[in-house]
C-alpha cells in the first residue's frame, strides 16, 4: 500500500502584510528596504501586497534586511478571545464595581479591564497608584470624575483620560446613573490571578 500524501492547503500564506508590518515598525521606507535587499521598489511593493511570491533566496534576503526570522512569517499569530462571561473578576479596591480582566492573564505588555459601575461606585477616599508606565481610562457610559493630587477631571461617555503610571488618583461615578469604563494599563502590573 502506498502512503497517501496530504494535499496542499489551497489558501496561500499572506506573508506580504507581515513583511510590510516589520518594515513600518522600523520606520523604513519601501525605497530603503528595496535598495538594501537589492530589489526593485515595484517588486517589493507587489510582494508586500501578496501579488507575487518571492523566491526563497529573496525572502531570506528581505528577512535579513528587516531582522525578522524567516519562520516568524509563517507562525500563527497569538490571537486570543476573552468573553465577558468568562473574564476573571478582579478587585482593585473600589466600591460598587464589577471589574473584569479582558486581556489574557499571561499578557504582560498591556491589560484591559472593563468596569461596570453602580451609580455610587468609587475608587476609595484615598488616592492610589498603579505600578505601570501609562494608564488610560475610557468612559463608555455614564459620567466619572477622576481626582488627582492637584485637580479633578470630569469625564463623560466617549471621553478618555491618559495619565502617567504611578500618578496618585481615585475616581467616582457622578450622578444617579451607572457607568461603564475601560481601563488600559501598560505594562500589565499583575497577573490577573486576584
Amino acid at each position: 500500500m502506498r502512503p497517501i500524501h496530504p494535499s496542499a492547503d489551497s489558501s496561500a500564506v499572506a506573508i506580504g502584510a507581515r513583511l510590510r508590518g516589520a518594515r513600518l515598525a522600523q520606520g523604513l521606507s519601501l525605497s530603503q528596504v528595496a535598495a538594501s535587499a537589492e530589489l526593485s521598489k515595484g517588486f517589493l511593493s507587489r510582494v508586500e501586497r501578496d501579488e507575487t511570491s518571492p523566491s526563497v533566496a529573496t525572502l531570506v534576503q528581505l528577512c535579513q534586511v528587516l531582522s525578522v526570522p524567516v519562520g516568524a512569517l509563517f507562525e500563527e499569530p497569538d490571537v486570543q478571545r476573552v468573553r465577558w462571561a468568562d473574564a476573571p473578576r478582579i478587585n482593585l479596591g473600589g466600591e460598587g464595581a464589577d471589574e473584569r480582566l479582558l486581556s489574557p492573564r499571561h499578557e504582560s505588555r498591556v491589560q484591559l479591564l472593563r468596569s461596570e459601575l453602580a451609580p455610587d461606585a468609587h475608587g476609595g477616599a484615598d488616592l492610589y497608584t498603579i505600578n505601570c508606565e501609562v494608564e488610560v481610562l475610557h468612559v463608555v457610559e455614564g459620567t466619572i470624575s477622576v481626582r488627582l493630587t492637584d485637580r479633578e477631571v470630569l469625564l463623560e461617555a466617549g471621553d478618555a483620560l491618559t495619565l502617567p503610571g504611578r500618578e496618585p488618583h481615585t475616581w467616582r461615578v457622578e450622578g444617579d446613573r451607572p457607568a461603564v469604563a475601560l481601563w488600559v494599563i501598560s505594562p500589565a502590573p499583575w497577573s490577573g490571578s486576584a
